[in-house]
């Protein structure tokens, strides 16, 4: 039988253990710790019971007192639309008119609008609706199908070049790919455009300018009319203000002429409340300087 040793300093028996000259004593754990151990598992005993817990495949545990994070996250969401509720009934009957001429109405648009448009439209326009790369700039008020409130929640709703019945269509053709146009009528027609937005006529001389107003005349009227200022009603650009969707260098328009282009928007009449449309196009229009 081992004989059990007791430091003499403490008193406490050892356990034998040495480790550089020093012997490990026989130390109990406090009490402290065991309490707080002890009152720490029947918390989580008790939590176990009372709150959803295990999986249980598809399903989990409920808890007896039936309620947890999704429970507390749908009680906040029914709160805050019920707190939302007067001011959102409110915009679904007024005309954009009479939201317009409300100012406390409109800087509730403001605000929700500006998180609608946040969650929704800054990946393709930014955050500050300035567009992206072969993305339309919101802000500039140049519009392809109009920005007027109404324009915009028709376009919002049917989206643009989408499956819905009554889609924007937006579509230019590819002159060059489909061999309508040769390529020096395509370097025509661009240096013509080109020259519409830019006094300069450094990326081509006054006779391929002139050629190329020909050949636009002859292809490209129907769409952007003789005066080139585009056509709402068909979503064609205005290509005499230097504002541009897919750049506005000589290349890029050769780009566009050859290749074509055609945009895309989603429709958001099953994303979004027509509330929340209507919130988004009164914040957008206004973006846009309020076009009526």
């Amino acid at each position: 039988m081992a004989i059990e040793e007791v430091d003499p300093v403490t008193g406490r028996k050892t356990t034998g253990h040495m480790w550089n000259g020093i012997k490990e004593l026989d130390t109990p754990v406090p009490r402290g710790v065991l309490l707080f151990l002890i009152i720490t598992h029947l918390f989580a005993a008790l939590w176990w019971i009372l709150y959803p817990t295990w999986p249980l495949g598809s399903t989990y545990t409920r808890g007896l007192i039936g309620t947890g994070q999704k429970q507390a996250v749908e009680r906040k969401i029914i709160e805050a639309d019920a707190s939302r509720a007067p001011w959102i009934e409110k915009i679904e009957t007024s005309s954009f008119d009479e939201i317009r001429a409300d100012e406390k109405l409109m800087a509730k648009v403001a605000s929700s609008g500006h998180q609608l448009f946040g969650d929704n439209c800054a990946a393709c326009h930014g955050r500050d609706g300035k567009g992206g790369r072969d993305f339309p700039d919101l802000t500039d008020d140049d519009w392809l199908w109009g920005g007027g409130p109404e324009k915009i929640v028709q376009t919002m709703t049917v989206g643009v070049n989408t499956t819905h019945s009554q889609s924007r269509v937006s579509q230019m053709p590819a002159f060059g790919t489909d061999e309508m146009l040769n390529r020096k009528q395509v370097s025509d027609v661009a240096a013509y455009v080109y020259s519409l937005s830019n006094t300069s006529t450094e990326a081509a001389d006054a006779s391929q300018i002139a050629a190329g107003r020909e050949v636009f005349m002859a292809s490209c009227v129907a769409c952007h009319g003789e005066d080139a200022k585009g056509k709402q009603d068909v979503g064609a650009p205005n290509l005499t203000d230097g504002r541009w969707i897919y750049g506005g260098g000589i290349e890029r328009i050769v780009q566009s002429i050859h290749g074509g282009r055609q945009g895309h928007m989603p429709t958001w009449d099953e994303r979004l409340s027509p509330a929340e449309i209507k919130i988004l196009a009164l914040y957008v229009n206004k973006l846009g300087g309020g076009q009526q």
